[in-house]
């Protein structure tokens, strides 16, 4: 449709301590031109937590947020927000641009994560009670993923006290060491993983846009395909839009002004004709 601008982003993680965002207000400016909005997962922290009434006023604060924006808005699951929506993964643009949060691209979800073996444990558990699982629809294996999330607790995402949310995000992030090696690790196999994804699952693809690694950055993939990850609200992370419009995909900076996100510089620009 002419004039159509759909913007997608990713990994706000509002009301956990390392977001940027204290306010939803904030990103207001940030959807100024849009016709519609599509967050890619991770909005916020949706699984059982020590504080449920904490969760239940975000949710609240959400829920309540978005509609005085006047626009359409899609939310896509995370493996933090597990059960906000329906949707799992969006395909725009007749299959040209594909969405989904990214943790699929890891067998274990978080494979830099303190859950990592009770994650593993309930995958294997899933997984042996469907037959072949690597070539069941990826909308299955998806919903499969987000039960077992939706089964994983917070950890400090829950923590308000902000030093004891330091120590425990420190616990739960950057030690042992060893846990940044698997950090940069997932961040290098991305572009491979994404290209396996697509291999498989959406060959017609041209662009995959993805989240939850914090890392953004766009790579172009053997099949001549591209990937984008959209980063993270989260310190100490940047964090990209990108806006698709009939033929056109762009992707921008966001930048933080006054205590307001609103657009920054342009990162990339594809064409979607032939």
């Amino acid at each position: 449709m002419p004039g159509e601008l759909i913007r997608i982003l990713s990994d706000v993680h509002y009301g956990e301590r390392s977001s940027r965002v204290r306010s939803l207000d904030q990103l207001r400016p940030l959807f100024d031109g849009a016709t519609s909005l599509l967050f890619n997962g991770d909005t916020f922290d949706t699984r059982p937590g020590p504080n449920p009434e904490v969760t239940a006023r975000i949710r609240g604060e959400v829920r309540d947020f978005f509609p005085t924006l006047g626009l359409p808005v899609t939310f896509l699951t995370g493996n933090h927000d597990p059960d906000l929506s329906p949707r799992h993964l969006a395909d725009l643009a007749g299959g040209k641009v594909f969405v989904t949060h990214g943790d699929i691209l890891f067998d274990t979800i978080v494979p830099w994560g303190q859950d990592v073996a009770l994650i593993c444990e309930r995958m294997n558990t899933a997984t042996a009670a469907l037959p072949g699982w690597e070539e069941r629809p990826l909308e299955e294996r998806l919903r499969v993923i987000r039960q077992i999330a939706a089964s994983i607790p917070q950890r400090h995402q829950s923590e308000q006290h902000p030093l004891k949310y330091a120590l425990r995000f420190a616990m739960d992030t950057v030690w042992p060491p060893t846990r940044i090696v698997k950090v940069l690790r997932a961040w290098r196999e991305v572009p491979r993983r994404a290209a396996s994804l697509l291999r498989k699952d959406r060959p017609l693809a041209r662009f995959a846009l993805f989240g939850h690694t914090h890392h953004p950055g766009i790579w172009r993939i053997p099949s001549g395909a591209t990937v984008i990850n959209t980063g993270a609200f989260c310190r100490p992370f940047s964090s990209f839009v990108a806006d698709l419009s009939p033929g056109r995909l762009l992707v921008r900076r966001v930048t933080a002004r006054r205590g307001e996100y609103r657009l920054g510089g342009k990162v990339a620009d594809f064409s979607l004709g032939p």
